[in-house]
């Protein structure tokens, strides 16, 4: 069992490559909605 297979992560297949990139994109897309949405509402821009 490989690390990224315990925690929250505990189901088969938790570590392979399609489900690391998918997690990786969810979490940055996150990221990058929130950073957006912070600047267009602290700054008039449109």
């Amino acid at each position: 069992m490989t690390d990224l297979n315990r925690g929250i992560m505990k189901f088969e297949g938790a570590d392979t490559p399609k489900a690391v990139t998918i997690s990786a994109i969810l979490v940055l897309g996150t990221i990058l909605g929130l950073i957006v949405w912070a600047i267009t509402s602290a700054y008039a821009v449109s």
